[in-house]
C-alpha cells in the first residue's frame, strides 16, 4: 500500500514537474505571412522577408513562428485567408503581394499590426492616411510601380524604335490596374506610341494573351506590376522568345529569367524590408512610427543574350547606364 502511495505521489510529481516546466518555457510570437501567390513561385520574396526579420534579431524556429498563406493566385481567396490569421490572433500580418493582401487584412482586423508591401502609392487605396505618419494599424513598404511606367516605355522605345504597337500585359482582378493603364497610356501617348490592354488573370491565360498580342500585331510589351506576372517570368520569357518581342517589366528577376529589359526597385529590397519592419513590431514599435519605406534606388537590367536572340542592337549609351547587363 505505502508502495502505491510512493509511485502515485512520485507520478504526480512528475506530472506537475513538466507542466511546470512547460509553463517557464516563453512562448514566441506568431507572424502571419499573407501573399496572393504562391509558395512555389513566391519561395524567395518570402526567404527575403525572414533575412529581414532575422536581421531585427527574430529567427523562425527560434524565437519567432510563421504562418504562411498562399492564395495561389487567387485574389478572391485573401479575405478567408486573412480571417483565419486574425482568428488564431497572431502578433502581426505581413499583407504582401500588393493592394489586394493589404485591403483583405485591414478588412478583418482594426487591431493586429499590418506591415503590407504593394506597387502604387497606399495612400488613394485608402490603406494609410499619410506616407510620413501612418495612422491606425497598418504600414508598410511600397515601391511606386506605376510611377515608372514612362521610364519603361522611354526604354522600350529606345531598344525597339520601331516597334509602333506595344501590348500592355495586365490582369485586371489586381487593384492596381486602372492605375497602371493610365499611366502606361499617359506615357505611350507622351512617347508618340499606341498601346492595346490585354488581359491574364491567372497563369492559365498567359498563353491566350499572347495569342492575342500576336494577333493585334503588336510589336513589344510592358508587363504590368503584378505578383501573378512575376510568378510566371519564366513562362514570359518563353513565349517572347517564341513570338520575338521584347518586353519591358519592373523588377529584375524578369531580365534574369530572359525578358529584354526590367527597370525598377529590387522586389527582395522590398521584402526585406517588410521583415525588418515586423522585427521592430515585435519589439514594441507601433505601425503609427513606422513611415512607409519608399524606393531610392531604381535598376536598369539589360538581357544582352535576348537582346542578341531577337537581333537587336543595344547602344553603348544604354549599356553604361544599365545597373547590370547579363550576358
Amino acid at each position: 500500500m505505502k508502495r502505491r502511495t510512493f509511485l502515485a505521489t512520485l507520478g504526480a510529481s512528475q506530472v506537475l514537474h513538466g507542466l511546470m516546466a512547460r509553463a517557464q518555457v516563453p512562448s514566441v510570437p506568431v507572424v502571419g505571412f499573407l501573399n496572393s501567390a504562391s509558395l512555389a513561385t513566391y519561395s524567395f520574396n518570402a526567404s527575403a522577408f525572414r533575412e529581414g526579420l532575422r536581421q531585427a534579431g527574430f529567427i523562425e524556429g527560434q524565437n519567432v513562428a510563421i504562418e504562411y498563406r498562399w492564395a495561389n493566385n487567387d485574389y478572391s481567396r485573401l479575405p478567408a485567408l486573412a480571417a483565419d490569421l486574425a482568428r488564431r490572433n497572431v502578433a502581426i500580418i505581413a499583407a504582401t503581394a500588393d493592394i489586394a493582401s493589404a485591403r483583405a487584412a485591414l478588412t478583418v482586423t482594426s487591431a493586429i499590426p499590418i506591415v503590407f508591401t504593394v506597387g502604387s502609392d497606399p495612400v488613394p487605396f485608402g490603406l494609410v492616411s499619410s506616407l510620413s505618419r501612418p495612422t491606425g494599424n497598418a504600414t508598410g513598404v511600397t515601391l511606386f510601380s506605376s510611377t515608372l511606367m514612362a521610364k519603361r516605355l522611354e526604354f522600350l522605345r529606345e531598344v525597339a524604335p520601331n516597334a509602333r504597337l506595344i501590348a500592355l500585359l495586365m490582369n485586371p482582378d489586381n487593384l492596381n490596374y486602372d492605375v497602371d493603364v493610365k499611366a502606361a497610356q499617359e506615357a505611350a501617348r507622351s512617347l508618340d506610341r499606341q498601346t492595346t490592354v490585354v488581359h491574364a488573370k491567372n497563369p492559365g491565360e498567359v498563353d491566350t494573351a499572347f495569342d492575342r498580342i500576336v494577333q493585334q500585331h503588336a510589336a513589344a510589351i510592358l508587363v504590368a506590376s503584378d505578383p501573378m506576372f512575376l510568378g510566371q517570368r519564366e513562362k514570359l520569357a518563353a513565349l517572347a522568345a517564341r513570338y520575338a518581342l521584347p518586353v519591358v517589366a519592373w523588377t529584375r528577376e524578369f531580365a534574369t529569367a530572359g525578358l529584354l529589359l526590367s527597370y525598377g526597385t529590387s522586389i527582395v529590397w522590398m521584402y526585406h524590408e517588410a521583415g525588418v519592419y515586423a522585427g521592430r513590431i515585435l519589439k514594441g514599435a507601433k505601425p503609427s512610427e513606422l513611415p512607409i519605406i519608399q524606393p531610392t534606388n531604381f535598376q536598369l537590367v539589360i538581357n544582352l543574350k535576348t537582346a542578341k536572340a531577337l537581333g537587336i542592337t543595344i547602344s553603348q549609351s544604354l549599356l553604361l547606364r544599365a545597373d547590370e547587363v547579363i550576358q
